[in-house]
């Protein structure tokens, strides 16, 4: 295993590779640039993947599925490997992290810190789960006996974002493959460093090649190639809504081929009047900024009783100040690195910019000078006709909103055409639970900013998710399917 500093200098000499992991089928010369967002230089290469390497392994995980390599393990040697997996990536945490690190900008103390023990717990909650799921038995008469049983899906496609590497990874390989899947990984062409580790980890761990297979390269060409394959089952896709249509598309296209979907969000955070405002600062901060805000729960609405609007404005304002440090992530002191690449880097500028146009005021942060660092923005004065309230930024720009009433403050966080999250603030017992069954969105946290934990569902309402849920039994049973078999006597 390697350290930070030894990821850190493989990246300064430009050595870091992540190619294709098909078993039998060798990389192509086709290769791709891959350029740090710290500070653009090149960092490596990437596959350049191509339909023929999607052919490549589908054939591969189909034949390993149909010869039951993995498929037909007892469910204690399922168990066995996974836990073996999931050790294997614990010992090598630091190196994973290092690589989602100088991969996509994001500060090394949370990677460390935050991304990489919620990626171990994963794989663990998984692999103890796979002995532990059992199927039904149909209440019948004497005459017949009805059972309910659960079967791998088959042949997985998992089309992965850049945002939470190897988190991505977990949420979706983990239970895809305990449930016996063949599973083939398609990581964001821009973070596929993490990926590519964690499945040669997997083989180590006693893993099929063949059912765990992973393919680099660009999204129009190898997530397409996998959304319109004929011999894929399933595909399983966290990104914008954007693309999340097209994977519709290509199962409508092809073999009507399950698809599972979250996608954007425009999460709504409520303050109420009767909150606790120094122990809600912090979850309010963390809601909008963790991660650059380039998280698809981000609580980028801020929609806050107009009596204690400024009262709120000032607290956060000197949060800011205190604890979140714009710089280069590989410095442990640093709480927010670059946007990922210059072209999303530009997007986040127009919608400042734009929201600066439509009337808003700015409060603090903006734009930096250098690179694609972008400081912490508060924008006040935002109303429900305003972009910034409507659209998704993917940024570290929050918009305030007022209101002064409950059911305005519910009306506000349900006006939007996403549901993936939600968070509100009150001491009022009676309230939180009223409000909490009317917000539409897939996990709405009280009294604090949570996507939950990994023993809870995660997905959105309305279009910020179709088909099914990350994290939970949920994700596990997804990659099933329902089968009822009837002896009759």
């Amino acid at each position: 295993m390697k350290t930070v500093e030894q990821i850190f200098e493989a990246a300064k000499a430009g050595s870091l590779w992540a190619g294709h992991l098909i078993p039998n089928h060798a990389d192509s010369d086709k290769k791709l640039e891959n350029r740090t967002p710290i500070d653009n230089s090149l960092i490596g290469y990437i596959a350049d993947g191509s339909e023929q390497d999607i052919d490549a392994a589908v054939r591969a995980a189909r034949a390993a599925f149909s010869d039951g390599l993995w498929a037909d393990k007892s469910p204690s040697e399922k168990r066995a490997v996974l836990l073996r997996w999931a050790q294997l990536i614990e010992e090598h945490a630091e190196e994973l992290a290092a690589l989602d690190c100088i991969d996509a900008g994001k500060p090394i103390s949370e990677c460390i810190n935050t991304d990489m023990p919620a990626t171990i717990e994963t794989f663990y909650f998984y692999a103890e789960y796979v002995d532990k799921a059992f199927g039904r038995v149909a209440p019948t008469g004497n005459d017949a006996l009805g059972l309910i049983v659960h079967e791998p899906v088959g042949v997985v496609g998992v089309v992965l974002p850049w945002n939470f590497p190897a988190q991505m990874f977990a949420w979706k390989v983990a239970p895809a493959l305990a449930a016996g899947n063949s599973v083939i990984v398609k990581p964001a062409e821009l973070t596929s460093l993490s990926a590519y580790r964690m499945v040669q980890l997997a083989h180590e761990a006693g893993v099929p090649e063949a059912a765990l297979t992973l393919v680099c390269g660009l999204g129009e060409t190898v997530g397409k190639a996998l959304g319109v394959h004929q011999d894929v089952d399933m595909v399983a896709f966290t990104g914008s809504t954007e693309v999340g249509r097209y994977f519709l598309e290509y199962s409508a296209q092809s073999n009507l081929k399950e698809i599972v979907l979250e996608c954007g969000g425009k999460s709504p955070q409520i303050v109420f009047a009767d909150a606790d405002l120094d122990k809600a600062v912090p979850s309010i901060l963390a809601a909008a900024f963790w991660n650059m805000g380039e998280n698809c729960s981000c609580g980028s609405r801020l929609i806050v009783e107009a009596g204690i609007k400024d009262t709120l404005l000032a607290k956060l304002s000197d949060g800011l100040k205190q604890d979140w440090k714009v710089g280069d992530p590989r410095l442990p002191e640093t709480n927010l690195g670059p946007l990922v690449e210059e072209a999303h880097f530009d997007k986040v500028c127009r919608y400042f910019d734009t929201a600066l146009k439509e009337g808003g005021k700015l409060l603090t942060g903006g734009k930096t000078g250098e690179g694609w660092y972008f400081e912490p923005a508060i924008i006040d004065g935002v109303t429900a006709d305003m972009t910034v309230f409507k659209e998704e930024i993917f940024g570290p720009v929050l918009a305030v909103t007022t209101f002064s009433s409950e059911e305005e403050a519910v009306r506000l966080a349900n006006q939007s055409d996403y549901g993936l999250a939600a968070s509100f603030y009150t001491s009022n017992v009676s309230r939180a639970h009223r409000v909490a069954r009317k917000i539409q969105a897939g996990t709405v946290s009280v009294n604090g900013f949570s996507e939950g934990s990994i023993a809870t569902p995660f997905g959105g309402y309305k279009q910020s998710g179709f088909g099914g849920r990350d994290k939970g039994v949920e994700a596990f049973e997804q990659y099933t399917q329902a089968k009822t078999i009837w002896f009759v006597e």
